[in-house]
């Protein structure tokens, strides 16, 4: 069998066996998740993310292999991004604790799908149209100065944003408990609880996000098994890095810059291809390594200086 066959396969494999744990071993109706089970299970995910970079690089070359855990590592950093956009839309719609795991599982599905989605239409944009990664690379370098300029401080309530409005104007939509359930039958009409309007608001999230992240692994490779696998197994580990990371939400001010630069520098080395310039591959995992674990640590520095001033 060919060697490309196989790797789709087993990654193929390995995605419906995470989600089979997820939904009837991981996930526990109306309970809670705890600190220690989420990070045996984001240690779960991230262990089938390790052995697939193992068999990478294995059964193909280390190239690809490198390439492959730059894009995971970059898509990781930017679920980080995209975990601190979840809790604040549980925060504010006032989801109970023991509903967060299973709308997390309904979004990280979706995170799954679009993904999918978008990069096939990346894929097949890039093969007909090579000049297009040039603008994906604008993109990148906007998006990251956008990003490293914005105030991480300053967080708006979604329910003063467009989308939050939008949804519960055309949306047959109610306030009232949902009792675990998304929808809610009155006087014979059916009523969208706050459970389903978090799902539509994950949704949209996600799409944005992946706006971001496709660019960014194109910048990386155009392998297409390499952007694929990256991608799905960063998301998968989403839920469980969402109940480890929600109480660390507040202290990592200075994350999203760490994420502008690693966008910068991506959409920067897009162009330099076009000027026969090309950034060896451990060059861009070191940078991407770098800048994020800078960002957390001087995050947490910066937070313990705040504190002791106090």
């Amino acid at each position: 069998m060919n060697k490309d066959y196989l790797s789709y396969i087993i990654f193929i494999v390995a995605l419906v066996f995470s989600f089979i744990l997820d939904l009837f071993v991981f996930s526990k109706k109306d309970q809670e998740v705890k600190l220690k089970n989420a990070l045996y299970q984001y240690l779960f995910w991230v262990l089938i993310a390790l052995g697939y970079f193992g068999y990478l690089w294995f059964e193909f070359d280390s190239n690809k292999a490198l390439n492959y855990l730059s894009a995971y590592l970059m898509e990781m950093s930017l679920s980080i991004d995209n975990i601190f956009v979840f809790v604040m839309i549980f925060s504010s719609l006032q989801i109970s604790k023991e509903n967060i795991g299973r709308v997390l599982i309904i979004g990280v599905a979706l995170a799954v799908i679009f993904r999918i989605i978008f990069i096939s239409v990346g894929i097949i944009l890039v093969q007909h149209f090579s000049w297009i990664l040039y603008i994906f690379g604008a993109f990148l370098i906007y998006t990251g100065y956008k990003l490293f300029s914005e105030n991480p401080e300053e967080e708006s309530d979604i329910k003063d944003g467009k989308v939050y409005h939008f949804l519960t104007k055309y949306l047959r939509y109610t306030d009232d408990e949902p009792h675990g359930k998304y929808t809610i039958n009155r006087k014979g009409k059916i009523f969208f609880t706050k459970l389903a309007l978090a799902i539509f608001m994950l949704g949209i999230t996600d799409i944005i996000f992946a706006l971001d992240s496709i660019p960014a692994v194109f910048g990386i490779t155009t392998d297409n098994l390499v952007v694929f696998s990256s991608n799905i197994f960063a998301v998968l580990g989403l839920r469980a890095l969402f109940f480890i990371l929600q109480k660390a939400a507040d202290n990592f001010d200075f994350l999203q810059q760490g994420i502008a630069i690693v966008l910068i520098f991506i959409g920067i080395k897009m162009f330099l291809v076009f000027v026969h310039i090309h950034i060896p591959n451990w060059i861009s995992l070191l940078t991407i390594v770098a800048c994020i674990s800078t960002s957390i640590w001087y995050s947490i520095y910066h937070q313990r200086k705040n504190t002791k001033l106090l």
